[in-house]
């Protein structure tokens, strides 16, 4: 039984910074990859940045240069780099993991989610 575990959100003010942490406990099949969403009341979820096979990433163009996933292996700690954080980023944050073919309609772990807000 695989876990997601998120860390990090919080308010912060515009142009600032923040991590989001997501903890793997237990071990997901080698087919899986992972992958941050975010929603905000009345839209759907929305995948944003994609760690895929062989190391490929893949970010919707709204976040591009200014966040950044990547992936600790020895911890199995997914991370959500934010920097020049804008009122649009606002939103409730999760982890996902899913099979990587899925992305973005990954549908199968996720995380207890984090919610950032930027003002």
């Amino acid at each position: 039984h695989v876990q997601l575990v998120e860390s990090g959100g919080g308010t912060v003010n515009i142009g600032g910074s923040l991590r989001l942490s997501c903890e793997v406990l237990g071990n997901l099949y080698n087919t899986y990859c992972m992958a941050w969403f975010r929603q905000t009341p009345g839209h759907e979820r929305e995948g944003i940045a994609h760690l895929g096979r062989a190391g490929l990433i893949t970010y919707v163009d709204s976040v591009k240069g200014r966040f950044t996933i990547s992936h600790d292996v020895a911890k199995n700690i997914l991370y959500l780099d934010m920097k020049n954080l804008k009122p649009d980023d606002t939103a409730m944050y999760y982890c996902a993991a899913d099979r990587c073919t899925y992305w973005p309609n990954y549908n199968r772990l996720w995380g207890q989610r984090t919610q950032v807000t930027v003002s």
